[in-house]
Order: structure tokens, then sequence, then C-alpha cells
């Protein structure tokens, strides 16, 4: 089983939040983008882009933070997180 959290900040408090949970025999890889489709549709947000600074801090902690900058349209919060907590 592979879970990823996604959580919405704003003013250092937590918006909204979900897990989605992804039982396919897909990658990793594909599995993290499938999951932040589903997040974003959930949530109403544009896909955000994949920084350099977003992909090596994704590859060190497994969270990765998108800002207003990894968006194309303006947001109303400070980031959305996400973090893989579970993988099988």
């Amino acid at each position: 089983m592979f879970r990823l959290w996604a959580r919405i900040f704003k003013d250092n408090r937590l918006l909204r939040d979900t897990v989605i949970c992804d039982d396919s025999s897909d990658t990793r890889t594909h599995k993290i983008f499938h999951a932040l489709e589903k997040v974003c549709y959930e949530f109403d947000l544009s896909s955000p882009i994949w920084l350099d600074s977003t992909v090596s801090e994704f590859k060190k902690h497994d969270k990765a933070r998108f800002r207003a900058d990894n968006f194309i349209e303006t947001i109303d919060f400070d980031y959305l997180e996400i973090q893989v907590i579970e993988e099988d």
C-alpha cells in the first residue's frame, strides 16, 4: 500500500488535508504523480510545477512543499505540503 498525505497551510495553520492511497503496481514515481493529481482535483488546484529545489527536498525527506512560485495561478494559502507516509 502506498499512501501520500497532502496538507494545505496558511499562517502556520492547517486548512485542509487528505490521504491518497494507491494499490496499483505502478512505479513509485507514477504513484506520486497520480496521487498529486488526485490531491489537486480534490482541493481544486492547478498542478504545481516541480522545481529543482522541490525535487531535491522530496528526495531527501519524502516530503515537499509547493509554494506560490510552484503554481501558475495565484493561491490563497502559504503552501501545499505532500509527504509519503507509507510504501510497499
